[in-house]
C-alpha cells in the first residue's frame, strides 16, 4: 500500500464549484507552491498537474478539455497487436530509467527537468508513482510513468526506442486497469493529441472530468499496487 505523506499547506481550486471553474478560463490555473509528495497528491486529487513552462515558479494545469482514454476504447491495430506479442511488459522494475528516458533533452518539446524527475521519484518510493515498461531482448525499449490514486491513473509521459514500444506499454496499462472496477477507473492523459486520438483518447470538459475523478478516487488501486 502507498504511504500517505504529510498534507500540503497549499490550496488548489475546487472545480466542483461552477464559479471556480468559470473563473479559470485557461488551461493554466496557477503558479508557485512546491513539488512535495503531499502537494502533488493534493493537486491530482483536485484535477491539477504540474508542468514547467519557462515562467516564474512551477505551473499548475487543469485543461478545460481533458484528454481521457476510456478503457474500453483503446484502439489496437493489427500491427500493434503483433508488436505486443514481440515485447515483454514489466511494471515498476526501472522507474527511474523510464523517467530519465522521458526527460531526454534531445526529445522535441521536452519539459521534464531535474526537479520534476526528483519529485516523481519520491512519489514512486512512497508507492504512488509507477512505470509500465516495454522490454525486448533484455533491453528497456519503451515505457510510460504516471501517478495512481485509487481508480485514477494520471499518465505523465512516455517514450520509445523501437517502433510501437510506448504504445505497447499503454496497452499493458489498459490491461492492468481493466479489472472489476474498470467502469469507474479514470485514465488521464492530460491533453488529446492527434497521436493519442488515434489510440482512442477523447476530450472531456473540465467539470465532467472532475466528477469522474471524484468517483474514481473511491475505487481501490489495481491489484499490483495495493
Amino acid at each position: 500500500m502507498p504511504t500517505e505523506p504529510p498534507p500540503s499547506p497549499w490550496l488548489f481550486p475546487d472545480f466542483t464549484r461552477p464559479d471556480q471553474d468559470a473563473a479559470c478560463t485557461d488551461d493554466l490555473v496557477g503558479r508557485g507552491a512546491d513539488l512535495a509528495p503531499g502537494t502533488l497528491l493534493s493537486a491530482y486529487r483536485s484535477g491539477l498537474f504540474p508542468m514547467p513552462d519557462g515562467g516564474s515558479g512551477m505551473s499548475w494545469w487543469s485543461p478545460r478539455d481533458r484528454g481521457v482514454l476510456p478503457l474500453d476504447a483503446m484502439c489496437v491495430s493489427r500491427s500493434l497487436a503483433k508488436s505486443c506479442r514481440r515485447m515483454e511488459l514489466r511494471v515498476d522494475t526501472s522507474f527511474e530509467d523510464v523517467v530519465a528516458a522521458c526527460a531526454d533533452p534531445a526529445r522535441d518539446g521536452g519539459w521534464i527537468d531535474a526537479d520534476i524527475a526528483a519529485a516523481y521519484t519520491r512519489l514512486h518510493r512512497l508507492g504512488w508513482a509507477h512505470s509500465v515498461e516495454t522490454w525486448q531482448h533484455g533491453e528497456l525499449v519503451g515505457g510510460l510513468y504516471g501517478v495512481a490514486i485509487g481508480g485514477l491513473f494520471a499518465g505523465e509521459s512516455m517514450f520509445h526506442r523501437v517502433t510501437d514500444a510506448s504504445k505497447v506499454a499503454l496497452v499493458g496499462l489498459v490491461d492492468l486497469l481493466s479489472d472489476e472496477y474498470a467502469g469507474a477507473r479514470l485514465l488521464d492523459v492530460q491533453w488529446r493529441t492527434p497521436h493519442l486520438a488515434s489510440l482512442g483518447v477523447v476530450e472531456v470538459p473540465r467539470a465532467g472530468y472532475v466528477r469522474a475523478l471524484h468517483a474514481a478516487l473511491q475505487v481501490p488501486l489495481p491489484t499490483p499496487w495495493r
